[in-house]
């Protein structure tokens, strides 16, 4: 299991919650095989198919959600194939089983409204205020995971080019625009709030705390969720709805999927599609309100 938790973290590159999310399932099915008298290395599909049974029925235990189902096959796949590529198995005893279909659940957008009030809620000219307009504005701006907004570093932005370089999952990096307003807000930041909460210690991440600190993701989380429920958002936000509206309203103005997949990091098409399905909602809603004979 290490060799294959190895593999996953220097050659594949996964974070740190995927690696311990990989780590928790294979102890699972390990305890389940120990149980059972059985041997990774030995396992048929068949026992494998009743190790997912059992997840599914609980045995005792609450049972899991599809989409935890679907997460644990998916490592039991992956582990496989990398016993094979070692030589270790000359089959793969996943190879047959289906894991239930996932419903897939749109993701919130806020409306356009929605965003300004949100992005108008930091006000004044305090250091940290400053630092929040600046990091609200450049998450809906260029779709930043939480991750990636706190990873930012001042090397990774460039004013001038009005562009940023953002490094998403597995360590992979992509360029993305800055808008005017969010590259405003960020020039603001620059000039007048980051040197006060740095103090002139040499900081290399773009958002500090108030100690000058990088910026943690809690960090991160406590000021989207204060500044939304100052505006009636409480409810309705996260960091990654700003990602989720970002999608949205570039598909929604215009923009080709193919570009947002580009921007949003994503490795897969199908994934971006996802907010195809949000925009024609909109349109379908502007349409009904709009056209006079839509529902004659």
């Amino acid at each position: 299991m290490l060799d294959f938790l190895g593999y996953l973290e220097f050659e594949r590159g996964l974070s740190r919650n995927t690696l311990e999310a990989y780590r928790t399932d294979l102890l699972q099915f390990g305890r389940w095989l120990a149980e059972h008298e059985l041997n990774a290395d030995t396992v048929t599909g068949r026992e494998v198919s009743d190790f997912v049974a059992d997840l599914a029925a609980g045995n005792g235990k609450p049972p899991a959600s599809p989409a935890t189902i679907h997460r644990k096959t998916a490592c039991l796949r992956s582990f496989y194939r990398h016993l094979r590529r070692e030589g270790v198995r000359d089959s793969d005893p996943t190879a047959a089983i289906t894991s239930p279909r996932r419903g897939r659940k749109l993701p919130r957008v806020l409306s356009r409204d929605e965003v300004n009030k949100l992005l108008a809620a930091p006000s004044g000219t305090e250091p940290a205020s400053l630092r929040d307009r600046a990091l609200l504005e450049l998450m809906y701006a260029c779709g930043l995971r939480a991750s990636e907004a706190i990873g930012l570093e001042l090397s990774d932005v460039d004013t001038d080019e009005e562009v940023l370089r953002a490094r998403g999952k597995g360590s992979k990096e992509r360029v993305v625009p800055i808008g005017r307003a969010a590259l405003d807000a960020l020039r603001i930041y620059l000039e007048r709030g980051r040197p006060k909460l740095v103090r002139g210690a040499g900081e290399a991440h773009l958002f500090v705390n108030f100690r000058g600190g990088p910026l943690t993701r809690q960090g991160l989380y406590k000021i989207v969720r204060r500044h939304a429920a100052s505006v009636g958002l409480a409810d309705r936000m996260s960091p990654h709805t700003l990602r989720h509206t970002f999608a949205t309203h570039l598909l929604a103005g215009g923009c080709d999927l193919r570009s947002v997949q580009e921007m949003l990091g994503h490795a897969d098409v199908a994934t971006t599609q996802l907010y195809t399905h949000l925009s024609s909602d909109r349109l379908k809603d502007v349409y009904f309100k709009a056209h006079p004979r839509a529902r004659v």
